[in-house]
């Protein structure tokens, strides 16, 4: 059974584009590379053609993972998210507790996450700390570096 998991328009759009990259450009490539190894001769002691099924083996197991998440993908009614707590697509303005820091992370599934454009699985530790919480409210995440309290300041869309 699989899960349903949330995206943007923009995030399922990549994952269909890489679908779409496996099975039209590395798919017919590793065939060829099977074909060209198989021309060799004998295939019991030809290394390349079982590097190249190896391949192919990884590639489709690949493709069908994609597939199933492509499958129960779903993408988010960003007009219908609430601001008053952090959801996904959220953009939650916290305060380290501890040093004052502040940072904004727009909350997102985790293959959309890139901590670059400060965009944070939900599934993430801080992520999952900071969903359902409401401004002014205290989030208590469990990082591998210990306990660490964040004060939600702004949530915006």
């Amino acid at each position: 059974m699989s899960e349903i998991r949330y995206y943007t328009e923009e995030g399922l759009k990549k994952l269909k584009d890489e679908l779409h990259h496996m099975k039209s450009v590395e798919r017919p490539r590793i065939s060829q590379q099977i074909a060209d190894a198989r021309d060799k001769g004998d295939l019991s002691e030809n290394a390349e053609y079982d590097a190249a099924k190896e391949a192919q083996g990884l590639l489709e197991m690949k493709i069908a993972k994609m597939e199933n998440i492509v499958a129960n993908a779903r993408i988010i009614d960003e007009s219908q998210i609430d601001s008053s707590k952090a959801l996904i697509l959220s953009t939650v303005k916290i305060k380290n507790v501890k040093n004052g820091m502040e940072v904004a992370y727009t909350l997102v599934a985790e293959s959309e996450a890139n901590l670059k454009e400060k965009k944070i699985s939900v599934d993430s530790p801080i992520g999952k700390g900071l969903l359902g919480k409401e401004v002014g409210d205290i989030a208590d995440v469990d990082t591998p570096g210990g306990k660490m309290e964040f004060e939600i300041i702004e949530i915006t869309r």
